[in-house]
């Protein structure tokens, strides 16, 4: 018997490094995405691990651990900004890409540099929509926010972005004339 609950927990803890190992890139560049700094990703990243590893055998077993995790991920962002309510701007961020690099990379950056502009919640509501291709009300639910007040501030992140980025709406105008 104590043999059989020993498997089990190894079972667990190999299923959980497996996961990890399979989507920590991927959690990496969604918190990167939300934070806009390496270092508040990585924290946020093993923020959210820690508060599902305890819970990993009963969200592993219902199927799509990958949406809890996610949720979870999206939800401990949330109570960082609300606890700081300060909007805080990253540095200058990595050099300008040398002329050689592809249009693909310039587009990475600009999006990137464009995104660390904006204040967390409008951030976390586009990436949401549109790095995650979620709709305003799975968007809202995750973010605990009105459907509407997705709206707004998906509206108003644009438009921002528009003033600050001009260089990304001619990057959209080169993808859609391709």
């Amino acid at each position: 018997m104590v043999r059989e609950v020993a498997v089990a927990a190894s079972d667990e803890s190999v299923s959980f490094e497996a996961y990890v190992h399979a989507r920590n890139a991927a959690l990496s560049r969604i918190a990167y995405l939300l934070t806009g700094d390496h270092h508040l990703a990585e924290d946020l990243v093993q923020q959210t691990l820690l508060s599902v590893v305890g819970r990993w055998q009963r969200v592993a077993g219902a199927g799509d651990p990958d949406a809890y995790v996610r949720c979870v991920l999206y939800r401990q962002h949330i109570s960082w900004w609300r606890r700081r309510r300060v909007v805080e701007v990253p540095g200058e961020g990595p050099p300008s890409p040398a002329s050689d690099h592809t249009d693909a990379l310039v587009a990475k950056v600009a999006v990137r540099e464009a995104l660390a502009r904006l204040g967390p919640r409008q951030r976390a509501v586009l990436v949401l929509r549109f790095f995650e291709d979620l709709s305003e009300s799975q968007t809202a639910e995750i973010l605990g926010i009105s459907v509407g007040t997705v709206k707004s501030q998906t509206r108003d992140g644009l438009a921002r972005l528009r003033v600050l980025a001009p260089e990304l709406g001619a990057l959209a105008e080169t993808e859609v004339g391709q």
